[in-house]
């Protein structure tokens, strides 16, 4: 049987996105394989596609093949494949990869490969589970056509349930993917921290969580909705003399605005070193 997608790598990413491209378009058009069998039956079952016992029977038979392995046997992944998909793209049968590695760029993956073949690069973040993902997609920076639009437009209908896209250029998925691929950790560290301290204020844990997690939400959604910068909105909330401009100048003192920043750095520069 032919598939229109499949994932070879089904760990918290790769998987994450197979949840949401069963949402997207019809499940049964999907096949997932796992170096460990059982998971990937686990998340076929999940999603209701198909579970495939080798990452050659994925390459042979679907026609987008998302690598959700780690960055350091990325190679060796691809070079595994690289027959078989030798043999599909001799056989006539269209094939693109679809890589979700941090640090590994178009090239690399290409100099692995026996005939040319399509490459779509994309940094996706965890909240795509839920359907507030942000996905950046990119093509090879030596031959960024190479992807047609058709084929990013059909990409995108496939995950349109994990979020919204921005297609940028492959020069900068290091440094976008610093802040858009890494900010889901750093923000449930932020979300954990407030919870924390008005547990040591006396809110019970639960609520605590809930009315940090659902103020970070609306947060967001106010900078996105509204256009203004978050420095405007942080001041219409500090009143002269007032609770929040308190809080505000405790966590100035503590370094929080450099540390954030000397996160998105450190990443960035991390990813960069995979190359």
């Amino acid at each position: 049987m032919e598939y229109k997608l499949g994932f070879i790598g089904t760990g918290n990413m790769g998987g994450a996105l197979a949840v949401a491209a069963g949402k997207s378009m019809d499940p049964r058009r999907i096949v997932v394989a796992n170096r460990t069998p059982e998971k990937a039956r686990a998340l076929a079952a999940q999603v209701g596609c198909a579970a495939a016992e080798h990452n050659e029977d994925v390459a042979s038979h679907a026609e987008y093949i998302v690598l959700g392995v780690k960055p350091n046997v990325m190679r060796d992944v691809v070079r595994g494949l690289s027959p078989t998909l030798a043999a599909c793209v001799r056989a006539g049968k269209p094939r693109v990869l679809v890589s979700i590695a941090a640090g590994i760029p178009v090239a690399a993956i290409k100099a692995c490969l026996e005939v040319d073949v399509p490459v779509i690069r994309v940094m996706p973040n965890t909240p795509v589970l839920v359907g507030q993902g942000m996905l950046l997609l990119a093509s090879s920076a030596q031959d960024p056509g190479e992807v047609s639009e058709e084929r990013f437009a059909e990409f995108q209908r496939m995950f349109a349930a994990a979020g919204d896209f921005e297609r940028i250029p492959e020069s900068a998925m290091d440094i976008t993917g610093g802040v858009s691929g890494c900010t889901p950790a750093y923000v449930y560290l932020f979300i954990e921290a407030l919870a924390d301290g008005a547990v040591q204020t006396g809110v019970p844990r639960g609520l605590a969580m809930r009315l940090a997690a659902k103020a970070v939400l609306g947060s967001a959604a106010m900078v996105l909705e509204t256009g203004k910068h978050p420095g405007a909105l942080k001041d219409a909330v500090c009143s002269p003399g007032g609770a929040t401009i308190q809080g505000v100048r405790a966590l100035e003192a503590g370094g929080f605005r450099s540390a954030v920043m000397e996160a998105v750095i450190a990443a960035y520069e991390k990813s960069a070193e995979m190359k």
